[in-house]
């Protein structure tokens, strides 16, 4: 058995979640960071590292499309969101999801 591992204190624990809400988690992040690659105001400044994320970015939203579908047909009609909050705090999704806006100020950089 593994030692129980100090969990840092400005991240909540991951919460139990089904397979089909794991994969909305997933792909909904995926999507995320895809986006945040595509952001002309955070970017590299290359044409080629938007080309490459949108490229995939339609693959991630049909998986997260795909994942919803399932949940749907299962009869699921509601997410639970105070459960799926936790676990996009828990896999750093506030962080990641700030890379989608725009930076503030006129100088602000692109290194989030």
């Amino acid at each position: 058995m593994l030692p129980e591992r100090p969990r840092t204190p400005d991240r909540p624990r991951m919460p139990a979640l089904t397979d089909a809400e794991c994969e909305v988690i997933d792909h909904y992040l995926a999507v995320v960071d895809l986006l945040a690659r595509i952001n002309p105001a955070r970017g590299t400044g290359h044409t080629y590292t938007g080309l490459r994320a949108a490229q995939s970015l339609a693959t991630e939203a049909r998986a997260l499309l795909a994942a919803l579908e399932l949940m749907w047909s299962r009869g699921e009609r509601e997410l639970h969101v105070a459960t799926l909050t936790q676990a996009l705090r828990a896999l750093d999704g506030e962080r990641r999801a700030a890379r989608v806006t725009i930076p503030s100020g006129p100088g602000a950089s692109g290194a989030a």
